[in-house]
């Protein structure tokens, strides 16, 4: 889910756009402490100096573990944050640009690298934006008082670097009122004196400019004894002589001019009543885009009431790929809205992509314009810009709509536009023309697929309900293929059309059987025929840009990030960034998600043809994207769980660069985020003869799947490791991918087939000689004896494995045998037996480090405590292993501690607080689709609130 943290006024956190409750302001503080420095560890002691300050109270570190708890609850549904324990503090993992304080920062940085002033107060123009009120309003701490006098010190140079680039590019009369109302706030500034000052003046308001001088000369010889500086001083004698240095810079001539002499000639007559209706017609089946026709109706509804002269012309730019209906939209809208543009509607077919023929230049489209406007012939100037200094003349005070269609660029577009803002501008394009928003302030109208709802209801236009009604399935069937295209769903729909007698399965089984989707979508003309729309798309790319849209259509998955882009096509992340934004700006690739790319389909499918013509550059590519995924797998794996024994991988192919991750936290987020790629990939790789990586990367996932109850997907993967390991013949790989299927299993309570996968697995390790293979396969058989609730058979397989790690001399799988025993010793209701194995077992994790092993331990020793009736010490045993656990990750062992909990309050005589403890273990189970749930439930019906 999306998160969105707001500190640039109060602090306002919303997931997928609902405001999330992060409690009263002391518990916000300690969130603000985190969100000012993500990603890096804040330390305790540093923590709770900047929520008290000096008045810390007894108990603060408690307070704070506290706090952080229900922050984690809070947060919970943004997948992508998590409050992280990190000795000896916390940090909190998100992603910066999710923070408004850090993307301020990345925009004024931004600002000042660029050389571009347009783009560099655009920049400024959206760090400001992002400010709602003070920082951090309403929270009180001396701490976050010294910080937000920063804060507020780096608004204004914003503001001030802002107002002078403005200033430079003749913005006075914009800038006026902002300049005037930030002079009051901050009447100290000398800088910002010297803006007002100039921008009075250039308004043509010389006295009050010349007045503001004054009143700041009175204030510093007042409060400071000084006079103003010697800069200010000379703006003022500038100002009072008129000195023509200080004029506007030369700027277009501007849109609200009246017409000149040429009026009286002939041909103005003529001109003054010609009213243009160029649009094309509407189209005649059109279903869906309620909400960007409301969009629309939003963006463009400004030009009935333009907020006066220095108001900009507005434009609105539709955006979205080759098919996905750009030219249908603008035109139902342009028809629908005719009335609000009196004095006509301008259209012209720019032709940025078409297939047949070159795209049409701005000169040419200009004169088009004046054609359309009544200039005759004679009357039109010989030079271009001369041409559409006319064109914005003629235009200027009228109500007019521009629609200019398939726009190549922006350089394009820009000698188009009107100049004045009674006139509204429409604009398609394949390309996201970043340059017209930054520059224009258009309002950019991202354009995607059909849902569901609205494909099926264009469908039900086109061929009638009558013909849909009785074939769903067919219909669903046409509907997927087509995946919400709207030329696919047009040329499926005509092809039905046409042939009325077939039913609609025959023309779905036809769509599904074909040797390429692309095949049946070739409609009679080059424009509805997808492949050539696709190729007209691709030709308009750069030849490097090019080369990555082919080999992004190979990749596993349903999208792929930029890191393992990177491998894929054997550049590096900073080299491919660029080209990435040219297929994203194409809109043959989207960014659904910050650094993550996907295509549709049917986009896929033709980078795919692309790449059929180079089959070994292909499959090297797919290996190095193979490689970049096991190496950082392995890393994340390692991470996720330290003590495992690591594999010995083969180099990674040239190109490769495997990704770095820093911590658990990291790690936890890489899996989550590339769970679903992994998955396609191990499938892929299984399935095309690369054994090795197969067997491997399912080795990988084994410790993210169980901790994060994704058993089914583990059982997937570990079945094809096992298939992948005997083709090659790695008998010691065969057996860690029997022992990997047996875990998986074990969590499902397919019992059967995991004591099979056990017993294959301890045959070819005592084969192999591998006593320290044995040993994990005995522990892994008490543990399969554990599930099924037989601590009497566990038992020996726990000590055969004890005996096995101390021949072996591994201190901590001796830990986790002995934390083994001890549970099964307190199963069989020897508890005393059983706390002394277990103190072993926690003094041997402890001397190895081993978080996970204590965990299990306090565990052990906590259901010992219950039942001996040591019910505080139980409690206090369950709560150090809920802290390592939450902090490891483990979901699973986080429902089976608490389902302990609650049963040794239960006992305590605590039954509210054994109900809060069985519902937050069952939520675990359900949300993992664990068998332990139900037998929870029980507890909860059998123990109901009062």
């Amino acid at each position: 889910m999306a998160v969105e943290f707001r500190v640039l006024g109060d602090v306002d956190v919303r997931i997928d756009g609902r405001v999330a409750d992060v409690g009263h302001a002391r518990q916000q503080c300690v969130l603000a402490a985190l969100l000012v420095e993500p990603n890096r560890m804040v330390a305790t002691d540093q923590l709770i100096s900047r929520v008290w300050g000096d008045e810390v109270p007894d108990g603060a570190a408690t307070t704070i573990r506290g706090y952080l708890s229900r922050l984690r609850q809070a947060l919970a549904g943004a997948e992508e944050v998590r409050i992280v324990r990190r000795h000896p503090g916390y940090l909190l993992a998100v992603d910066p640009d999710r923070v408004d304080l850090h993307r301020f920062h990345e925009l004024t940085e931004q600002a000042r690298r660029t050389d571009d002033d347009a783009i560099a107060i655009a920049c400024l123009e959206q760090a400001l934006g992002l400010w709602r009120g003070d920082a951090f309003d309403g929270l009180a701490t001396p701490w976050l008082a010294a910080y937000r006098q920063t804060l507020d010190r780096q608004r204004l140079a914003a503001a001030l670097d802002r107002n002078d680039l403005a200033l430079r590019h003749g913005q006075h009369a914009r800038l006026l009122a902002e300049v005037l109302a930030l002079s009051g706030r901050y009447p100290w500034d000398e800088r910002l004196a010297a803006q007002a000052m100039l921008a009075l003046y250039r308004c043509g308001r010389q006295a009050d400019a010349l007045e503001q001088f004054h009143q700041m000369r009175c204030r510093l010889a007042d409060e400071v004894g000084t006079d103003p500086s010697p800069p200010l001083a000379l703006l003022y004698q500038q100002i009072l002589t008129a000195d023509p240095v200080l004029a506007a810079p030369d700027l277009p001539p501007a849109g609200g001019a009246e017409p000149t002499a040429a009026a009286g000639r002939p041909g103005a007559a003529r001109t003054a009543v010609t009213v243009p209706r160029q649009l094309p017609a509407s189209p005649g089946v059109f279903a869906g885009r309620t909400a960007q026709l409301a969009r629309l109706d939003e963006q463009l509804g400004d030009v009935v009431h333009p907020d006066g002269a220095a108001s900009p012309v507005v434009i609105s730019s539709i955006g979205g790929g080759g098919g996905v209906g750009k030219t249908w939209l603008a035109l139902r809208w342009a028809h629908a809205n005719a009335d609000r543009f009196p004095d006509g509607q301008l259209y012209v077919n720019l032709r940025g992509f078409d297939p047949t023929a070159h795209p049409v230049g701005w000169p040419a489209a200009v004169r088009g314009f004046l054609e359309a406007l009544g200039v005759e012939p004679a009357r039109v100037p010989a030079e271009p810009e001369a041409q559409a200094s006319l064109y914005r003349t003629l235009v200027a005070g009228r109500r007019m709509l521009v629609v200019l269609d398939d726009a190549r660029d922006a350089a394009t577009v820009i000698p188009l536009l009107p100049g004045t803002p009674t006139s509204a501008v429409l604009v398609t394009s394949r390309r996201q023309l970043a340059s017209l928003v930054t520059t224009h302030g258009a309002r950019p109208l991202p354009l995607d697929v059909l849902p569901d709802g609205e494909a099926h209801e264009l469908i039900v236009r086109q061929l009638g309900a009558a013909r849909v009604v009785g074939q769903p399935g067919a219909v669903a069937d046409i509907l997927r293929f087509c995946g919400g295209l709207p030329l696919a769903l047009g040329i499926v729909a005509a092809r039905a059309a046409l042939r009325p007698d077939l039913a609609l399965s025959s023309i779905a089984a036809e769509l599904t059987t074909a040797a390429s989707p692309l095949d049946v979508l070739d409609g009679d003309e080059v424009t509805t025929n997808l492949r050539v729309v696709l190729s007209s798309s691709v030709r308009a790319l750069t030849p490097p840009a090019s080369e990555v849209f082919t080999l992004l259509g190979l990749a596993p998955g349903p999208d792929i990030s930029r890191a393992a882009a990177a491998s894929l096509t054997a550049r590096t992340p900073d080299a491919l960034r660029p080209l990435l934004r040219e297929l994203v700006d194409a809109h043959l690739v989207q960014e659904h998600v910050a650094g993550r790319y996907r295509m549709h389909d049917l986009v896929r499918v033709f980078a795919v043809e692309r790449a059929a013509g180079d089959p070994a550059g292909s499959r090297s590519a797919l290996c190095r994207l193979v490689d970049h995924h096991l190496h950082t797998a392995h890393a994340a794996a390692l991470l996720l769980s330290p003590q495992r024994d690591p594999l010995t991988l083969t180099p990674a192919a040239p190109g490769v660069t495997a990704e770095r991750l820093d911590d658990l936290a990291a790690a936890l987020a890489w899996f989550t985020r590339e769970h679903q790629v992994l998955l396609a990939t191990i499938e892929h790789a299984g399935s095309n003869g690369l054994d090795a990586p197969t067997g491997q990367l399912s080795w990988t996932l084994a410790t993210y799947f169980d901790r994060q109850g994704h058993w089914h997907d583990w059982a997937t993967v570990a079945r094809r490791a096992v298939e992948s390991t005997r083709r090659l013949g790695d008998h010691p790989a065969q057996a860690q991918a029997h022992r990997l299927l047996a875990g998986a299993c074990s969590n499902l309570g397919w019992y059967e087939e995991a004591r099979s996968n056990l017993l294959a697995a301890l045959d070819l390790f005592a084969a192999l000689g591998d006593d320290e293979g044995r040993a994990h396969t005995h522990f892994d058989l008490s543990m399969l004896h554990d599930r099924q609730r037989q601590p009497r058979e566990a038992l020996p397989h726990a000590r055969q494995s004890l005996a096995l790690y101390e021949r072996v001399g591994s201190p901590l799988k001796q830990a986790v045998a002995l934390n083994a025993i001890g549970w099964y010793h307190s199963q069989l209701g020897e508890h005393h037996h059983a706390i002394t194995f277990c103190r072993r077992a926690l003094a041997l994790s402890r001397q190895v480090g081993s978080a996970y092993g204590q965990a299990n331990t306090w565990d052990s020793i906590g259901f010992a405590h219950h039942h001996l009736g040591e019910y505080e010490q139980a409690v206090d045993c369950f709560q150090q292993a809920l802290t390592l656990f939450a902090e490891i990750g483990d979901r699973h062992a986080e429902g089976i501690v608490l389902d302990h909990l609650g049963d040794t309050w239960a006992a305590a005589g605590r039954p509210d607080a054994a109900r809060d403890a069985w519902r937050s273990s069952l939520a675990l189970f359900e949300e993992l689709g664990h068998a332990d749930a139900e037998a929870v439930r029980q507890k909860l019906t059998a123990c109901p609130d009062r």
